[in-house]
């Protein structure tokens, strides 16, 4: 009895499990894909799942097939031997080097196309790239977004533009981080020691689908706040997309707060976070200098530190005790104790800073 409530208890699990593994949003799940990489990975995925299930059934057949023709009748009855039967050993032999060729000729040509970033080797008279690149740079655990050919540097949200390539150089300022965006594709290394460089591109409906925002996270393992590094990709359409460069490029110094609270939490933070955090969107700035997320168009932003939401309550959290919430970041202990009335007008001087009003 004890060993048939076990198996149960195991069947339960594994139709649970089984399950769970259908749920997932749109922008999360790598089993709805949302642009021309991630419909090439997912076609591969059941190219290479049809495979084994065939496999599997033909085996299957055949192995009842035996159990059932071939069961002992007589024990002096010895079964027909086909050892050394030339036609057989090669049909056994060929059927698995045609199914390897079947998976494998995709596999490589789809390989060769993702890893076909010649395009960004190609500048125009201004010396600018003739197609749309973003250098990533992965840090301690937050993500830094820059737009070389427009001037624009910003961080833990990406924006980019629908039905269109995207091309991305991938580094590190410290250890080894993985850049995957599940629904879009790509999970890419991020070293410290060389570039990597891939593209991907989103689909318009997909992006409308999901409500134009992605969830992007770091797939290799980099420190004890690992699982929290994330960032969000809010995907627009290309008209938006410009309007948003024109805005971002528009800002030229750091905005004027407009209210009294907002005024006090600006003088805060240029007294105690404008030597780490700048609130320019200017790639003019060394990258030694850009030692922490850029601020200039945080109020627009879905997330807090990329975790948290985005509500004034989490911003006066986090910069209490970032350590709470990501172990290990290099925020902590960088600044002053504040009051909670200094919190409330830093909160709210940070929530003022938008692009697009």
């Amino acid at each position: 009895m004890k060993r048939l409530a076990k198996w149960r208890l195991i069947s339960l699990f594994a139709i649970l499990a089984l399950v769970l593994s259908g749920c997932g949003k749109p922008y999360l799940s790598t089993l709805q894909p949302a642009g021309d990489v991630a419909e090439m990975q997912f076609g591969l995925m059941k190219l290479s799942t049809y495979i084994m299930i065939g496999v599997i059934i033909v085996v299957t057949v055949i192995f009842l097939l035996v159990l059932v023709k071939f069961r002992r009748k007589d024990e002096n009855m010895i079964p027909k031997q086909v050892e050394g039967n030339h036609r057989l050993e090669i049909i056994w032999t060929v059927i698995p080097i045609l199914l390897l060729l079947i998976l494998a000729v995709p596999t490589v040509a789809t390989t060769f196309n993702l890893a076909n970033v010649s395009p960004m080797d190609k500048k125009n008279a201004d010396g600018k790239h003739n197609v749309l690149v973003v250098n990533v740079r992965a840090n301690l655990y937050w993500w830094e977004f820059e737009y070389p050919d427009l001037g624009i540097v910003t961080s833990q949200e990406l924006v980019v533009p629908t039905n269109q390539k995207v091309y991305f150089n991938l580094k590190s300022s410290d250890v080894k981080h993985s850049f995957w965006i599940p629904a879009v594709g790509g999970k890419l290394d991020v070293n410290p020691e060389n570039v990597n460089k891939f593209w991907l591109e989103f689909d318009n409906k997909k992006a409308d689908e999901a409500g134009n925002l992605f969830y992007g996270k770091c797939a290799e393992l980099c420190g004890e706040s690992h699982a929290l590094m994330d960032f969000k990709v809010k995907a627009i359409d290309k008209d938006k997309f410009q309007t948003w460069v024109r805005a971002m490029q528009n800002v030229k110094k750091p905005q004027e707060a407009t209210t009294a609270s907002a005024q006090e939490g600006q003088q805060i933070f240029s007294k105690s976070c404008i030597g780490c955090h700048a609130v320019t969107p200017t790639n003019s700035t060394p990258i030694a200098a850009r030692i922490a997320p850029n601020m200039t168009n945080f109020g627009e932003r879905s997330r807090v530190a990329g975790i948290l939401p985005h509500t004034k309550e989490s911003i006066k959290n986090w910069i209490k005790n970032p350590e709470k919430y990501k172990p290990g970041n290099k925020m902590a202990g960088k600044y002053p104790t504040m009051s909670d009335a200094q919190l409330n007008a830093l909160a709210d001087y940070l929530m003022s800073l938008k692009v697009q009003k």
